[in-house]
């Protein structure tokens, strides 16, 4: 009744989706109940959304689905889990549609359309370069990257480039997720590592938060009376101020090397290196 009411009440639109309830295999009213909404509504495309998490039952889930209404693509989700898309490929195997798009988290731009040669690079844990290159134009505003980058290889770095390459790295995503698409990188760091990393940044981003403008731009004047006053203001311990201007002088002379030398793995290790202690 209220798919005819839906149908009814939006029929001048071009593009109308139906949002069927969750539905076990085993449920033989609830996929039966699919049957005749797939009869009224007569879809031009039905999507099977598959719980990657399932593992291999995604099969017979995908079995059961179509023997209710015709598949025509597929959507795999909560691919960030320990599934690594083994359900997925169990769920294609089984209906021939193709996979559309994967979600490999909670937020809007971390569902994606599907791409074989990106997801199984990711799955063999050799990264994706071209996602993560695609993400930063999205994502990244040109003009600051490249005179924050400027200013870093320059030594003329300040926490005011700093607190943007921190803003520039919380776009990209979720840490976790940025470090998979690395190549080289992917599946070898463990997600309490990219989560303390993850952690340790929005800290430091809260004690920049309660610095003065002069204090950002020239962070040599936060001497022991102002480092005082930013812990206060920030909500945390004299120490975790000490360590971000420790962190700050590193990425400043590791950027200022790379610069005379040109990218070096050993400098890029201390900075990451500190988010690790």
């Amino acid at each position: 009744d209220l798919a005819e009411k839906g149908l009814k009440h939006f029929k001048n639109q071009k593009i109308i989706i139906f949002d069927t309830a969750g539905r076990h295999k085993n449920e033989e009213d609830l996929i039966e109940e699919m049957n005749k909404l797939d009869k009224i509504i007569e879809p031009d495309e039905s999507i099977l959304v598959i719980d990657g998490t399932i593992g291999q039952q995604a099969g017979e889930q995908a079995r059961a689905f179509s023997q209710a209404t015709d598949i025509g693509s597929i959507i795999i989700s909560k691919l960030d889990g320990t599934a690594k898309g083994g359900g997925a490929l169990s769920a294609v195997a089984e209906t021939g549609a193709p996979i559309k798009f994967i979600g490999t988290g909670e937020r809007i731009d971390e569902f994606e359309a599907f791409d074989p040669e990106r997801f199984i690079s990711r799955l063999l844990g050799m990264g994706d370069i071209r996602s993560l290159i695609e993400k930063a134009e999205e994502v990244i505003d040109e003009d600051v990257a490249t005179k924050t980058m400027n200013n870093m290889l320059s030594g003329k770095f300040t926490l005011m480039d700093m607190q943007n390459q921190f803003e520039m790295m919380n776009s990209m995503g979720p840490m976790q997720q940025v470090m998979n698409m690395i190549p080289g990188l992917g599946g070898k760091i463990p997600k309490e590592a990219s989560q303390m990393t993850e952690d340790k940044i929005n800290e430091f981003k809260i004690i920049m938060s309660s610095m003065t403008e002069e204090e950002m731009l020239n962070p040599k004047i936060i001497k022991t009376s102002r480092i005082t006053r930013i812990a206060r203001g920030s909500g945390v311990d004299e120490n975790s101020v000490k360590e971000l201007l420790r962190y700050y002088n590193n990425t400043k002379k590791a950027m200022k090397g790379i610069g005379r030398r040109g990218m070096g793995g050993g400098a890029m290790n201390r900075i990451m290196g500190q988010f690790m202690k």
